[in-house]
């Protein structure tokens, strides 16, 4: 049987006899764990809750009920409780003002026309202004796109403000 079997696989008798032997010790340990072992963790496994739910059975709702309707009925000024933690101070803020439509001749526009178009900050001014020496001028409203910091979506965005002369 071990020489059909070894021609067959490739092994010789002393692995076949091997490979059986540790299969067969597999297989017995499984056997062994399942019928027990398994058997004495379920039984270990049975868990007694009641002093646990005599705790929350003597609990009193009531604390907890009242206490909730207190909270609900505070009303507090959100804005105030913000302003009173941030240190900043909100005075000199300003917002930024739109230029007129057709205002802003992207040739000899400065810095600080660039910087109150919708999105534009001063990194993609400056970009704007470096682009123009370097092209000498712009021929039209498109060219923009070349521009480090300008899509599509944001010259969409200051296309009205913008013109080329």
């Amino acid at each position: 049987m071990f020489d059909n079997l070894s021609k067959k696989i490739g092994f010789t008798k002393t692995e076949i006899k091997i490979v059986l032997f540790i299969s067969s010790v597999l297989i017995l340990g499984f056997g062994y764990k399942k019928i027990f072992l398994d058997h004495k963790k379920t039984a270990d496994k049975i868990i007694d809750y009641s002093g646990q739910n005599k705790l929350f059975n003597n609990y009193n709702f009531n604390n907890l009920n009242s206490d909730s309707a207190k909270s609900n009925d505070k009303k507090v000024d959100y804005k105030q409780e913000v302003l009173d933690f941030n240190r900043q101070s909100f005075n000199n803020i300003q917002k930024k003002i739109i230029p007129a439509e057709k205002s802003i001749n992207l040739n000899t526009a400065k810095l600080s026309d660039f910087v109150k178009l919708p999105g534009i900050g001063e990194i993609t001014a400056q970009s704007i202004i470096e682009y123009r020496k370097s092209v000498k001028k712009f021929n039209n409203v498109n060219e923009l796109l070349n521009v480090k910091g300008i899509g599509n979506s944001k010259l969409k965005k200051i296309k009205k403000y913008i013109f080329v002369e």
